[in-house]
């Protein structure tokens, strides 16, 4: 892959119609890359490799229960037997865990030697063909599944990194909180489109002459090849921005990488606004994370909705979330991206109150409320990655993303604890759901604090207009 050079500043560096034309290729990396953590990790495997693990259990003639019309076994790895349904419990939390180990150094190695192109190639590629081999993942191997999923998330972490990362170098203080906001929108609507296409081939599975776990395989073979066909579109428009920081070669790369990394994170004392805001970051984005990956639960145990419900209400908030990023991108333009995320954190606290108030099989106030999720799903995340892009030194950007996206897998545990302990001690998850107000209370409060326009001249960069 050949990478020509642009100099001498990230953002700046070109003029504005071959800046445009890299802004709207860079978006199809958020479209690309959705169906994984949509169609693969939200609906599909969870489910298919609990279920494969279960049978190899039930080869294996370990003892089983059948409690609530679900069989329940437990499996081993490394001599360590836990049930089959924990397993993807368990694997997400090794995924992270693998992640701290691998992101800093990828970021780092990133930054040094500027070849964020060939390094994004290599990582998407490589998760969306880990995603594409999980269709072998059949009758009792789900040992292979976990390893293949390793794969495929750490591929998909490390591209966000370096995809992150060229966010401020193709757009200028004023235009990166559109420019977020318009990707993360074209991630939500691509996201959307794989998934109705995925659940059309589940659900037509029948018709096409296919079995259930067929028809979940074709689903792992289309999300790869989406993942890397779009991939093409950024690539294709990716250059290398700003010149390497080291002239290593080979295996020195890796030595050269070590020594960025750990000079920056010395340095990162030197940057204690932009720690404040990743701080306050972290804890609301653990709210938004606890909300997406609860609503289902609370929407069946708690509300006693159908499944077909739930599942229409995924691809719902897909495109709801689409409208939502644009919308928050819009506003943002006119009042800066610090008060509309303090906006949108109070709009987080009202849709919670209004969960609580859901009543019981009430599918028209679920969907409103769903729809009020989408709203500002998007949008918060959004903005944050565009005002934390102006917070990080210029050099250093896939290093500090590196720490952004660590710090919001390592915190999105947190959440999810918290409501499992309300909702086992209280016997209902209606004060579990409305518990969760508090990471949006403490995130607003921190964010409001943080004094954006100082943050950015200390990290160097250039103020937008408005903040």
């Amino acid at each position: 892959m050949s990478e020509p050079t642009v100099q001498p500043s990230p953002g700046v560096a070109l003029d504005e119609t071959a800046r445009r034309r890299d802004q709207r290729a860079w978006c199809w990396y958020d479209w690309a890359n959705s169906v994984f953590p949509t169609s693969i990790i939200t609906v599909f495997l969870s489910l298919y490799l609990t279920t494969v693990a279960r049978n190899d259990a039930l080869a294996a003639g370990q003892p089983c229960l059948t409690r609530n019309a679900l069989v329940h076994c437990n499996i081993s790895l490394f001599g360590w037997a836990f049930p089959a349904g924990s397993l993807f419990d368990y694997l997400l939390a090794a995924s992270t865990l693998l992640q701290v180990l691998v992101l800093p150094l990828t970021g780092a190695i990133a930054d040094r030697t500027q070849h964020k192109r060939r390094m994004l190639g290599l990582f998407a590629f490589t998760g969306a063909g880990a995603t594409a081999l999980l269709a072998l993942v059949t009758g009792t191997n789900w040992r292979l599944g976990v390893v293949l999923f390793m794969v495929a998330t750490t591929g998909y972490y490390a591209s966000v990194v370096i995809y992150y990362s060229v966010l401020p170098e193709i757009a200028t203080a004023d235009e990166r909180d559109g420019l977020s906001s318009r990707g993360w929108a074209f991630g939500y609507l691509g996201g959307g489109i794989a998934l109705a296409v995925n659940l059309a081939t589940y659900l037509g599975r029948d018709v096409l002459g296919l079995s259930e776990s067929a028809a979940v395989r074709v689903c792992f073979v289309t999300a790869g090849l989406w993942w890397a066909a779009f991939s093409l579109i950024p690539l294709s428009r990716m250059r290398s921005y700003q010149s390497p920081q080291g002239s290593e070669r080979g295996l020195s790369v890796l030595t050269g990488g070590f020594r960025q990394l750990f000079g920056t994170l010395r340095d990162t004392r030197s940057y204690p606004l932009t720690l404040a805001f990743l701080a306050a970051y972290l804890i609301y984005a653990d709210g938004i994370g606890t909300v997406a990956s609860v609503a289902g639960q609370y929407g069946d145990l708690e509300l006693g909705l159908a499944s077909s419900t739930l599942i229409s209400t995924i691809l719902m908030v897909q495109f709801v979330a689409f409208v939502g990023a644009l919308l928050h991108g819009w506003v943002a333009r006119r009042i800066g991206a610090k008060r509309t995320i303090l906006a949108s954190l109070l709009g987080w606290i009202g849709v919670i109150v209004a969960a609580y108030f859901i009543q019981a099989g009430d599918e028209l106030q679920f969907y409103a409320v769903a729809v009020g999720i989408g709203l500002v799903l998007g949008g918060t995340s959004a903005l944050s990655r565009s005002l934390f892009s102006q917070l990080v030194p210029a050099g250093k950007e896939a290093e500090y993303f590196s720490v952004y996206e660590i710090g919001e897998q390592a915190t999105s545990t947190v959440g999810p604890i918290l409501f499992g302990v309300i909702g086992a001690a209280t016997g209902s998850f209606r004060p579990a759901i409305l518990a969760l107000v508090v990471f949006f209370l403490i995130g607003f409060g921190l964010v409001l604090l943080v004094p954006v326009r100082r943050a950015i001249r200390a990290a160097g960069n250039t103020e937008p207009v408005i903040v």
